[in-house]
């Protein structure tokens, strides 16, 4: 089976912080996968912030995750603080995705993924085109 390779741009428009708690560990005493997913869900929150919008709101429209991705490099533990980078790119005419890269506080790699985002009229239950408001902003 072919791995899944992601390819992330050299530099990303947005970074935050956030820890490793003990609950996010699973019964290998290292971060569980459904948690890299949690992580990612508040970094694209805290991304979306800086433009004033949520998944609720992206002017005017929500979003809606239509795939992921995430290629695993090294365990975390409980303490560490990961670093998560997030920028928006492939941008289509109802969905565009959102990159990831995790990293610890010493610079290494934790991981690297991807979601596709679908804009979504949750009124309606239909996709929708993506607002130029945000594409203008988010490249």
């Amino acid at each position: 089976m072919a791995r899944i390779k992601l390819q992330l741009p050299a530099t990303f428009s947005f970074k935050t912080e956030i820890p490793v708690r003990i609950s996010d560990l699973n019964y290998g005493n290292h971060l569980a996968n459904h948690v890299y997913l949690e992580m990612m869900q508040e970094a694209r929150m805290r991304y979306l912030a800086q433009f004033g919008y949520s998944e609720k709101d992206l002017a005017g429209v929500g979003v809606i995750m239509g795939d992921t991705a995430i290629v695993y490099k090294q365990e975390c533990f409980y303490g560490d603080v990961l670093t998560i980078e997030v920028c928006a790119s492939d941008f289509g005419a109802r969905s565009f995705d959102l990159l990831y890269r995790f990293s610890k506080q010493d610079g290494s790699l934790v991981c690297e993924a991807k979601t596709g985002m679908v804009c979504f009229d949750y009124v309606q239950r239909t996709t929708v085109a993506v607002p130029e408001a945000f594409s203008s902003r988010a490249t």
